[in-house]
């Protein structure tokens, strides 16, 4: 096995490890890789959705979507597309994924199917340096404060994107979640609001509120808490979503990426309720 760091602040490219195997040995050397890496990539893994699907089940039971149909052979994967013509893609904003339910998610697996020549690289940011690196000042701002989190409904999902297809639900809702969570398996303390999701600071006024949020989000958006990952096909990444933000580049522009499709299969991992 080799590790090669992407960044000061996190990610690790692992090339010698092979995701076929969903074996116990196998899972426990990439979830120990995780938890120190945040997030890890994995280059010319030719798996099958099957294969996908076992390995995923290691971390935990499968989270279905609360807006996007998964695949018609195999609901537990959403596929991500971005048409031919289309500039924009899924998640382009800075966020955690699904902040917005009782329990969020806690791994997602990405694997690249097509990919452009140039364009939507993903970005990573480190959210338990993201805590550690604030001043004390805003620490002791958000001490004990919690935030309204919003799923923004399906439109959000599926109307600007012509290969989305919804599962009916319309509904949106919001939940709460501590502004400071603590890592379920490290312990370590994780900066808790992403730009896209998060709303308002219970207890504050809307223009306390807003000045705040914009400070953390200012903060957590900083490069050298982030690494940046070039995709090619057949290439997976697998990051821990409770310590993490990442962030789709929507860098397709003509004679470059546009005219390009770019396909990607998702599966999430149900997580726990933030603490």
């Amino acid at each position: 096995m080799k590790i090669n760091l992407i960044s000061g602040a996190l990610g690790a490219e692992i090339s010698g490890l092979d995701l076929k195997d969903s074996s116990e040995e196998n899972w426990r050397v990439i979830n120990q890789l995780l938890l120190e890496h945040k997030v890890l990539f994995f280059r010319n893994q030719n798996i099958s959705a099957e294969e996908q699907i076992n390995f995923a089940k290691r971390f935990g039971p499968i989270e279905r979507h609360v807006y996007v149909k998964g695949r018609d052979q195999y609901p537990e994967i959403i596929r991500i597309i971005k048409k031919p013509d289309e500039k924009q893609q899924w998640g382009e904003t800075w966020h955690t994924d699904v902040s917005y339910n009782p329990k969020p998610t806690k791994v997602i697996i990405l694997r690249s199917i097509k990919i452009p020549p140039v364009g939507g690289d993903t970005m990573f940011s480190n959210m338990e340096l993201a805590y550690e690196t604030l001043d004390n000042d805003l620490k002791e701002k958000i001490k004990d404060k919690k935030a309204v989190h919003s799923s923004l409904g399906a439109a959000a999902f599926v109307d600007a994107y012509k290969g989305m297809e919804g599962n009916g639900n319309l509904d949106e809702y919001s939940n709460i979640h501590p502004i400071v969570r603590t890592h379920p398996e490290t312990g370590k303390k994780i900066l808790y609001v992403n730009s896209m999701y998060t709303k308002r600071i219970e207890g504050l006024d809307e223009s306390e509120s807003s000045k705040l949020l914009k400070e953390l989000f200012a903060h957590q958006e900083r490069l050298d808490l982030t690494c940046r990952f070039k995709w090619t096909e057949n290439a997976v990444a697998i990051w821990d979503n409770r310590s993490t933000q990442h962030q789709g580049l929507t860098d397709f522009f003509p004679g470059r990426g546009l005219g390009h499709e770019r396909v990607m299969d998702r599966i999430a991992i149900e997580g726990d309720q933030p603490i």
